[in-house]
């Protein structure tokens, strides 16, 4: 079966303020523009002599927001592959929080109570003002990897990461949604199980 090679985008500013982004186009900062290149030489280093050979081979895809197109351009780079070719994806985006982005947990508690005290009871399903639901963005992810036939490697966001991990990672929604989703790793999905891939002497 075909092996998918998942990566977060590296940090932005608001990743570091605890903000909610969504389909906001926010752009990576310093920190993250290291972990992309990071990833490039780890994914290199994965497949040891094959090296950049392997991954040339394969196609990549990546959600058109800045901050993913700025990772995937930097690791392809880092890993000496052409930084421009990758395929963007639109059903790739991150989860749109609608009239939530660009505030804090607590402000969204604050400002609008009653909707976070909704979206506890079904974290899944709720929709915020404007947004959409994770069962919403997996309707819209499926049919795109309902067509990976061979090796592939995305470029993408916490919120399909969730979604990736209950359509092949064997997690059930529930799971996926208190599942650790780190940046400047790669998760590998590979018949129907999932994992985090160390980097070269960390075990």
């Amino acid at each position: 079966m075909a092996r998918l090679y998942f990566i977060r985008h590296g940090e932005t500013d608001w990743n570091r303020e605890g903000r909610l982004q969504g389909r906001t186009d926010t752009s990576l900062n310093a920190h993250g523009r290291r972990q992309a290149a990071s990833v490039g030489k780890h994914l290199v280093d994965l497949v040891g002599a094959e090296g950049a050979e392997r991954f040339a081979s394969i196609p990549f895809y990546a959600s058109p927001l800045l901050r993913t197109r700025q990772t995937i351009e930097i690791l392809r780079e880092s890993a000496g592959l052409d930084p421009a070719d990758y395929q963007p994806e639109e059903r790739l985006r991150e989860i749109g929080f609608g009239a939530w982005e660009g505030k804090t947990w607590p402000e969204v508690r604050s400002r609008d109570p009653i909707g976070a005290r909704d979206r506890d009871k079904d974290r899944w399903r709720f929709v915020p003002p404007g947004g959409e639901s994770y069962a919403n963005v997996l309707e819209r992810v499926q049919p795109w990897f309902d067509t990976v036939q061979q090796d592939t490697c995305v470029v993408a966001h916490g919120g399909v990461a969730r979604v990736m991990m209950v359509l092949c990672g064997g997690l059930t929604p529930e799971q996926a949604l208190e599942a650790d989703i780190w940046q400047g790793k790669v998760l590998l999905f590979e018949e129907g199980e999932m994992r985090w891939l160390p980097k070269p002497g960390h075990g």
